[in-house]
């Protein structure tokens, strides 16, 4: 039988914490399932110890791509009308993919939903501040400013996957806040109330803590969205975002003396302002120095 969900955990030097990960979806109440995991090129024990599990899941290993590349790798070999994706550092409680996929069933229309979680740092539970809680719905303006949505909450239509266009393999981070902000700036984003996830925290190899300045990337996503000719109300907010976001990373590259960088972000600042002083509907900053749509990723590496 093909299975209606296709779970996808991407994994680089996380033996034991995937194990847990891969156990917390075997042992899901609701079995029509389908589990990859990619070893991004682990050098530590993942693959010998993922093979264990035998044909209970798919183990594809790739040479190291980052966590973009790997969950798109997943997407792309999956079968299931559903993905489900876990980070390799998260666990899921028993019925996740029972209450996630009853939702998605019973809701012909939504494409994609996510559920609430619970957070440990250091194996302890801590309560997300009032910024970091989740909204249902129409959830784009908020999202500007952080990520609000965790990959191991999210289920979504493979054919919403494919139409957004996947994780942008040029983020090494921020990945995951530039791919919902494309889907949420045209669709609602519905909350499954439970919390279904436990989300792990603290690690020293944890994503977020690898790379400083993330807003660079954010930055970079929130041009991404302009140049699409995004008009209106979501326009001006997308343009507010990238301007306060721009003009910190501009002071704080001018204080370290990166006078380069600062002029990059200052390009960017100019061309928020010409865009909107003249109104028009489509963006006029990949026409700008250092900003066009060949080096946005490029920009986001500046430091």
């Amino acid at each position: 039988m093909r299975p209606l969900v296709s779970v996808v955990i991407p994994s680089y030097n996380r033996w034991p914490m995937v194990g847990e990960a891969v156990e917390s979806v075997l042992a899901q109440s609701w079995g029509n399932f389908e589990l990859i995991v990619i070893d991004d090129g682990s050098t530590d024990r993942t693959r010998g110890e993922l093979s264990r599990w035998g044909a209970a899941l798919q183990l594809i290993s790739q040479s190291r791509k980052g966590v973009a590349a790997a969950r798109n790798l997943g997407v792309s070999l999956a079968v299931g009308r559903y993905i489900a994706f876990l980070d390799s550092d998260d666990i899921w409680l028993p019925k996740k993919l029972e209450i996630q996929t009853a939702f998605m069933e019973e809701n012909s229309g939504a494409e994609i939903c996510q559920t609430e979680e619970l957070w440990l740092r250091h194996g302890l539970r801590v309560n997300p501040k009032a910024k970091h809680r989740k909204s249902s719905g129409d959830i784009f303006r908020r999202s500007l400013e952080l990520c609000l949505v965790s990959p191991s909450a999210v289920m979504m239509t493979k054919d919403l996957f494919v139409a957004a266009g996947g994780f942008d393999e040029t983020f090494p981070v921020c990945e995951d806040y530039d791919l919902w902000l494309r889907i949420a700036v045209a669709r609602p984003v519905p909350l499954v109330p439970a919390a279904l996830v436990i989300k792990r925290g603290g690690h020293a190899d944890q994503l977020s803590r690898s790379t400083w300045g993330m807003d660079r990337y954010r930055v970079a996503a929130l041009q991404k969205l302009l140049q699409t000719g995004l008009g209106g109300e979501k326009r001006r907010w997308v343009c507010d975002v990238l301007k306060r976001k721009a003009s910190i990373l501009c002071q704080g590259a001018r204080r370290r003396g990166k006078e380069a960088e600062a002029e990059a972000y200052e390009n960017i600042l100019a061309g928020v302002e010409e865009t909107l002083d003249v109104g028009r509907s489509d963006s006029r900053l990949c026409e700008r120095e250092g900003v066009s749509p060949a080096n946005v990723a490029a920009l986001a590496k500046l430091g």
